[in-house]
């Protein structure tokens, strides 16, 4: 499993955001670079950003960067965020660092999983 993850449910459906494009990138000078993208599957989860082959992190700030505005097109609704993008630190590279979204068409919120 990639030592970050996250989960993305639509709460103002009760279920999964299933479709949903994130990237994730790494923080370094002030400017992000992707390093890996993926969509989450039919339980809104992406568990391989980082492939097991490549998957050690360094410590740093991380971005996570999710297409909102086409998740919610495609299920024809209208949203006030056309993205969310979480920002968070790695400390420690021997952890897994999950990081879920919670998310409506017209708030999200977010914390540190397990």
């Amino acid at each position: 499993m990639s030592p970050i993850t996250t989960h993305a449910l639509d709460t103002a459906l009760g279920q999964p955001a299933t479709g949903l494009a994130v990237r994730l990138e790494l923080i370094e000078d002030g400017h992000a670079r992707p390093i890996a993208a993926g969509v989450t599957d039919d339980d809104g989860r992406v568990t391989d950003l980082l492939p097991a082959e490549n998957g050690s992190i360094q410590p740093g700030t991380y971005r996570m960067h999710f297409e909102t505005q086409p998740y919610f097109a495609s299920t024809g609704r209208e949203t006030f965020y056309p993205a969310v993008m979480i920002e968070f630190s790695v400390t420690d590279t021997r952890q897994h660092y999950h990081v879920p979204l919670l998310i409506s068409p017209f708030g999200y919120s977010t914390y540190r999983g397990s």
